[in-house]
């Protein structure tokens, strides 16, 4: 079972790499336009669907089959008890479902869902933060533009 420590380490890379991964998607045109800077992630995943539909074998494939068939649940407050539910996504593509699922990621972690003084299901957790660095990793390489804002 992964420690503690371990689980912190390893959500502060995934929030690094979710931060720089948010960062090149707004530097590289995958953003909403003028107003407040935000990362358009449905479009930015929708330029890519034929690639997450066909990725290379082994661990990006895997990463991607892992998040999409069992992706991270959402958070709810039912009659004062904090739950969670299986919240499918429903996007119609499956890129944008996938980055959904790796936001779902990230707000889980810093809204306080996955640990209070230690982690909840930290085996569950390890693989779900693992997997969206993979996907994130991966996905910064297969655009020019967004593959430039990536290395600064």
């Amino acid at each position: 079972m992964p420690t503690d420590d371990y689980l912190h380490d390893l959500a502060a890379e995934f929030f690094h790499a979710f931060s720089r991964a948010e960062y090149s998607l707004k530097a590289a045109g995958y953003n909403n336009g003028d107003g407040p800077a935000e990362a358009n992630w449905s479009r930015f995943a929708r330029s890519i669907e034929d690639l997450v539909a066909a990725p290379p074998i082994g661990e990006i494939s895997d990463a991607i089959n892992f998040l999409l068939s069992e992706p991270p649940k959402k958070q709810y407050l039912s009659n004062g008890l904090l739950e969670w539910r299986e919240v499918p996504a429903n996007t119609g593509s499956r890129a944008d479902d996938l980055f959904l699922y790796i936001r779902r990621i990230r707000n889980n972690l810093f809204h306080g869902g996955k640990f209070n003084v230690h982690w909840f299901a930290p085996e569950r957790n390890e693989q779900l933060m693992k997997a969206g660095l993979c996907v994130l990793r991966w996905a910064m390489h297969q655009d020019a533009r967004v593959f430039e804002a990536h290395q600064g």
